[in-house]
């Protein structure tokens, strides 16, 4: 009876202290400074960790590129079809003018850029967590007892905290959502509704060590518009719902995400869809049309590449989102991989295990640009405008911008993109006399 005592002591001298330090800072929206001072010396341990790396390689390492998306070991010719063929082409047909596509296919089977989008970022310098590059080897002794105290810091307290803040800001979320659900519809229901999930947004991110900086403000989504964002993580939506309200677009799940669909829904109108309902693209429009053309309802959050990238890449966006109408709100996210890897590779691990990568990472750090609204031209169709506003998510990011579908992550290319391709380059043969 007296270990149990003492346990449960323990336990209500730690809740008290997480509630009194953590929650209810977070819940106000004030900060005490503990995370900057945890930012702090996790930056000038990393910098020195750095340092030591350095000085603990015996032969010079080759330079590493410094572009944050070079993970590649061959150096690729960006030069568009058109002109190099264009280029190869004299007056007939000769062998050589297949020599772009032979090396095209010679850079796929060595490395193509659409299958690395699927895999952690190349990281630069080791930040004591995991080993991403083999040129990372045991240094010293200094190291490797920094490396298991981090170890120890980041299994037997950050985890345990973090843990507890998120089955805080859950229970939270699921309370206090059905609690403003059971209220009549108006003004008052919507204003704690959108009090509850900052509030409890705002304690999910600190589960994460979550540091976001917001840059242009003034140009946040506004009600009966739609926020779209480039997608690395599940944790995308509290990143920006930390920041504002949104409602969220997405199939139902079961299980602790069904709870929490269910409850939310109740109190803030969220579009959730069911398995056959997503299937039927004119129910989906349909609805979200609905809900755009009610101006007191929140922006729609929307990721448009339908699939987790690792945030060195913008790939295709869905026309979908760009056929209901309204005002669009770009944002880009883009996360500093030195802290914590972000990225879900729903392929390789289960959304149990990422959590606990994410939970035993050091941080989430991130920063979130508002982009300048942007509507629809006249003369412009879903495609284009989708990739108008995909190349400026990109361009603020300082990401690449690809033209592929993320759906490649899990099925082949089709048969019609290839079929385009060879169509585009018959044409290119016949423009340019090669052909007659």
């Amino acid at each position: 009876m007296e270990v149990v005592w003492a346990v449960g002591q323990v336990g209500a001298v730690w809740v008290a202290v997480v509630f009194g330090l953590i929650v209810l800072p977070s819940a106000l929206g004030i900060s005490l400074g503990i995370s900057e001072a945890y930012m702090w010396v996790l930056v000038k341990t990393l910098e020195w960790a750095t340092i030591r790396l350095q000085k603990g390689v015996k032969e010079p390492q080759p330079q590493m590129p410094q572009s944050p998306t070079a993970n590649g070991i061959i150096e690729r010719d960006e030069t568009p079809m058109e002109k190099e063929i264009a280029r190869l082409h004299r007056a007939d047909f000769e062998f050589s003018h297949i020599f772009y596509f032979c090396r095209k296919g010679f850079e796929a089977i060595v490395e193509d850029e659409v299958t690395q989008r699927f895999s952690s970022e190349e990281l630069l310098s080791w930040n004591l967590l995991t080993r991403t590059n083999v040129d990372f080897h045991y240094i010293s002794l200094r190291l490797t007892v920094v490396w298991v105290i981090g170890v120890i810091v980041r299994y037997c307290f950050l985890l345990p905290l973090r843990f507890t803040l998120a089955a805080i800001g859950i229970t939270s979320m699921i309370v206090g959502t059905t609690a403003v659900g059971q209220l009549p519809n108006g003004s008052v229901k919507n204003y704690l509704s959108e009090v509850v999930h900052l509030t409890c947004s705002r304690i999910l991110v600190r589960a994460l060590s979550g540091t976001i900086h917001y840059h242009n403000k003034e140009n946040r989504p506004q009600k009966g518009g739609i926020c779209v964002a480039n997608h690395t993580s599940p944790i995308d939506a509290i990143i920006l719902t930390n920041d504002g309200c949104y409602a969220m677009v997405g199939q139902v799940h079961g299980g602790l995400m069904g709870i929490i669909q269910r409850a939310t829904v109740k109190a803030c109108p969220h579009v959730w869809f069911e398995r056959s309902e997503i299937k039927d693209r004119h129910l989906v429009t349909k609805r979200l049309r609905e809900h755009v053309a009610d101006k007191s309802k929140l922006p729609i959050l929307i990721f448009p590449e339908g699939t987790c990238i690792n945030n060195t890449s913008v790939m295709m966006f869905k026309k979908g989102s760009f056929e209901i109408g309204g005002t669009i709100y770009p944002v880009a996210i883009k996360y500093d991989p030195q802290f914590g890897d972000a990225f879900w590779n729903s392929s390789k691990y289960n959304i149990v295990s990422y959590l606990l990568r994410i939970m035993t990472s050091w941080a989430i750090v991130c920063n979130v640009w508002y982009l300048p609204p942007m509507v629809r031209k006249e003369d412009e169709d879903a495609v284009q405008f989708a990739n108008r506003v995909r190349s400026a998510i990109a361009r603020q990011g300082g990401l690449t911008e690809l033209p592929w579908d993320g759906g490649l992550k899990r099925a082949k290319v089709k048969d019609t993109y290839k079929e385009e391709q060879q169509k585009n380059y018959s044409k290119m043969l016949v423009r340019n006399g090669s052909i007659e």
